[in-house]
């Protein structure tokens, strides 16, 4: 590793912390618009070893507010655009790139010998069997609950699932953990109230979801100087 391209994060937050962030490994399940920024922060702050699973592929779509999404991208998967792009920061990064759905199913299979497990996906019943399993093999989580058809990133505020509100989506998570006896997981959420549009599918724009990945990078970085 060129340690003189972390100078500046090295003269921040000194020659310890950045000794402790690079030993760390991440599992990053869902490389979108939150996914994506996680990654993209923790690589230029010097995380060394990445395990990213997602199966789908950059698309049109995607151009507004993921940072994989180029034109010169589309169509390709973007396990493998993250792993480019990450070693395009740090060359000597170790990156597993997974194209797979994540389904409780698949979770169940999963070696979570990681520092970090950080969930950006969308699948409701993934994210329940993630916390579940987090809790029964004792791997540290980080979740992140809805993203879409916010406007005001300045909101997101990372806290345990019991004592989030507003949000639909962990509205849906406290009630389905509480029943599996969960008794705690560390979400990314928002208060404000979802825009409502005559869409089906979920209202984005550029700033929203980086703030929210930024935030989680944020949080796991810190606990990682913290150890």
């Amino acid at each position: 590793m060129n340690k003189q391209q972390f100078e500046r994060t090295i003269n921040l937050i000194g020659e310890d912390a950045f000794n402790k962030i690079i030993s760390k490994k991440v599992m990053v399940l869902g490389i979108g618009g939150v996914g994506g920024f996680v990654c993209e922060a923790l690589a230029r702050v010097g995380v060394n070893n990445f395990v990213l699973i997602d199966n789908d592929v950059v698309s049109v779509s995607n151009l507004n507010r993921q940072i994989i999404a180029l034109n010169s991208t589309l169509g390709m998967k973007k396990v493998d655009v993250m792993k480019q792009r990450i070693l395009d920061i740090n060359s000597k990064a170790q990156v597993e790139a997974l194209c797979q759905f994540v389904t409780p199913e698949y979770l169940k299979k999963l070696n979570y010998n990681v520092d970090y497990v950080i969930d950006c996906i969308d699948n409701v019943t993934a994210k329940i069997e993630l916390a579940v399993l987090s809790q029964e093999k004792g791997f540290k989580l980080v979740s992140c609950m809805g993203t879409g058809n916010k406007l005001y990133p300045e909101l997101f505020e990372i806290t345990d699932i019991y004592k989030t509100s507003v949000c639909p989506l962990a509205k849906v998570m406290r009630k389905e953990l509480k029943a599996r006896g969960v008794q705690k997981l560390q979400v990314l959420y928002s208060k404000e109230e979802p825009i409502k549009t005559n869409k089906r599918i979920p209202a984005s724009i550029s700033f929203t979801p980086s703030i929210a990945g930024l935030r989680i990078a944020e949080f796991v970085i810190k606990k990682f100087i913290e150890e």
